[in-house]
């Protein structure tokens, strides 16, 4: 009993030494865990703060790069009165002009390449949200752009009859000095004082390079003398009615809620400014064309320049956004010059027309039924077209313009030299709408089969369209809403005009076969622009291509050839960039299927501004992997 006992005892007393151990582990292990939940807490405290402050510093980072092309855009525009006129800004500079000399093209030039250079040190792309990460590629495609064109800045011609600053003055008067105030025609006289100085800058470095070799056609030279001399015909440089800018000035005035007085004291001054500065100047213009024209040489593309080559091949690549050679663009041309001829046999046979395609295209040139008796008359149908189709957008697009659309017939100081249509974008604050110019010099240029394709290009769903939502695009840089890439816009344009087609437009087989044509159009452009400016074409040969090829009156023809002798590389632009268009939609519908609608498609296309054709790529193979 006593053994039983005391072994009982040394049982409990061990046992409450187990249990006494047991009861500190558990409170050690209690410990542990509460120290470990602790670090876990603060593990996941710093974590916590970690992910914000990089959210904060990419919020940052973003911020601080949107502002830094902010700060960019505010110094261009204060080198630029011309580019804050185009914006709508009125403001102490709105008497002025920008300085069109060398040292200034330089000083800009340095300052994107210096931008350029201070974006790549203090911002890193993969930190940037996705937005400004391709506003981050755009920038550097764009001065990269700039810096390859910087060398041959000087090899572009100041007065031709398409973008001569001899015609493109005064329309930028009459067109984009808007005025609501006293001060704004005060302002339109200053710039109307300026002028005359302006003017003899651009002449004295138009002579320096006709000096170096850049010198227009001698076939050129008419068109230009011509456009200044309507400038300075009519009062107060002549008799008779006024002249255009003397005809804009007083309706301005006229229109302002301001005394009488003050009227005529403003008018007073602006014929001042044109009789002692703007004739002056267009005189001197027009001596100096003669000058040149008495130098002109043989030849009409850029080849005859001594960096002839290299220019061309940069032009190419700047227009198109690719690196095709000339010779692959002129194939592209020529394959798809065959395609469209294949598609208008098809509507001969439609129409019933017996005879060769040539036959066709003589009958559609030169027959009454296809052009309009009146300017009156044009005008009415294209207002219609483009009236229908504004009906039919909202099913084919999510997003549309809010700028509204007004077609204009160009002035007509300027109409024999101008091209057959185009486009100018509307002011960002809304006080200028988008306008859709059409030149209606000779009815016998402007086909009643090519009006809804015309309209569909110039304005919906083309140009105004793309543009205005390219302006609207509020929450992108300056950059992306002002600027350009011309394969993009241009591809648009001519893409827009086979998209009339998928939306039930062109009853009229004869409507469809001026689509076919301006299709056609442009492919040929592919051809005999590198004809001209590569092979060594003649004017006159491009043009009897152009005959041989196109259902185009003669007049057209002409024009468009003297066109692209002047503006080498950019007519390249719109077939390139619509079969891209093309090429991706078609892929988008076949890997899609059902999923494919037209509005998401275009929104990828529309939302992000103009971009390169790679970058447009990229883009569509993106949304079809995300919707696939």
């Amino acid at each position: 009993m006593k053994t039983t006992r005391i072994t009982l005892m040394l049982s409990a007393t061990a046992m409450l030494g187990a249990c006494a151990t047991t009861g500190r582990d558990y409170d050690t292990a209690a410990n542990d865990a509460r120290q470990a939940a602790a670090a876990a807490a603060d593990a996941a405290a710093e974590a916590a703060a970690a992910a914000a402050e990089a959210v904060a510093a990419t919020v940052d980072q973003d911020a601080r790069l949107l502002a830094f092309y902010e700060e960019l855009d505010q110094q261009d525009l204060a080198n630029s009165p011309i580019g804050k006129s185009f914006r709508g800004i009125r403001d102490a500079d709105y008497g002025r002009w920008d300085d069109p000399s060398d040292a200034a093209t330089q000083a800009d030039f340095k300052r994107g390449q210096d931008a350029l250079a201070k974006m790549k040190r203090d911002y890193a792309s993969s930190t940037l949200n996705t937005d400004n990460q391709l506003s981050y590629r755009l920038f550097e495609y764009q001065q990269d752009r700039a810096k390859r064109a910087f060398a041959f800045r000087n090899n572009d011609y100041i007065f031709d009859q398409m973008r001569g600053a001899q015609s493109q003055i005064p329309a930028f008067l009459i067109n984009i000095h808007r005025v609501s105030t006293k001060q704004h025609a005060a302002d339109y006289v200053s710039r109307l004082y300026g002028l005359g100085p302006y003017m003899e800058q651009l002449v004295r470095m138009s002579a320096e390079r006709a000096n170096n070799g850049v010198i227009v056609p001698d076939w050129v030279f008419p068109y230009v003398i011509n456009d200044a001399q309507n400038v300075i015909t009519g009062a107060p440089f002549t008799n008779g009615d006024d002249s255009p800018l003397f005809a804009d000035l007083k309706k301005k005035v006229n229109a302002l809620d301001i005394p009488q007085s003050e009227k005529d004291d403003l008018i007073a001054r602006g014929k001042e400014a044109m009789m002692d500065s703007v004739k002056p100047a267009y005189e001197k213009l027009g001596i100096e064309m003669k000058r040149q024209q008495a130098m002109a040489v043989d030849g009409d593309g850029v080849w005859r320049f001594k960096d002839g080559a290299a220019y061309y091949a940069e032009r190419l690549q700047n227009y198109t956004t690719t690196n095709l050679s000339a010779d692959e663009i002129h194939q592209i041309g020529l394959e798809n010059v065959e395609r469209i001829h294949g598609e208008m046999r098809k509507i001969m046979k439609q129409v019933g027309f017996e005879g060769t395609l040539q036959d066709f295209f003589k009958y559609a040139r030169t027959d009454s039924r296809f052009f309009y008796p009146t300017r009156e008359a044009y005008l009415a149908d294209a207002n219609a077209a483009i009236a229908a189709m504004e009906k039919r957008v909202p099913d084919f697009f999510n997003t549309l313009p809010k700028a509204p659309l007004i077609v204009k017939p160009v002035e007509a100081f300027r109409e024999k030299s101008a091209g057959k249509a185009f486009y100018q974008s509307p002011a960002p604050d809304g006080s200028r709408p988008g306008t859709y110019y059409v030149n209606l010099y000779n009815l016998k240029d402007m086909s009643k089969n090519e009006l809804e394709a015309l309209a569909y290009h110039e304005a919906l769903p083309g140009h105004h369209l793309q543009r205005a939502i390219q302006t609207e695009l509020g929450d992108l840089p300056a950059f992306r809403r002002f600027g350009g890439v011309t394969a993009y816009t241009e591809g648009w344009g001519l893409y827009s005009e086979e998209l009339g087609k998928d939306m039930g437009f062109y009853t009229d087989p004869y409507s469809d076969f001026g689509r076919l044509g301006m299709e056609l159009w442009r492919a040929c452009r592919l051809v005999v622009d590198t004809g001209i400016h590569d092979k060594r074409w003649s004017r006159e040969q491009a043009i009897q291509y152009l005959t041989d090829n196109t259902p185009n009156p003669d007049g057209d023809i002409r024009k468009a050839i003297e066109r692209y002798i002047v503006y080498p590389g950019q007519a390249t632009a719109y077939m390139i960039g619509k079969l891209k268009i093309m090429e991706l939609r078609t892929k988008a519908q076949n890997e899609l299927g059902d999923k494919f609608t037209y509005g998401d498609f275009h929104d990828v296309i529309l939302r992000t501004g103009p971009v390169p054709l790679t970058i447009m790529e990229e883009r569509v193979n993106d949304w079809i992997t995300e919707n696939k």
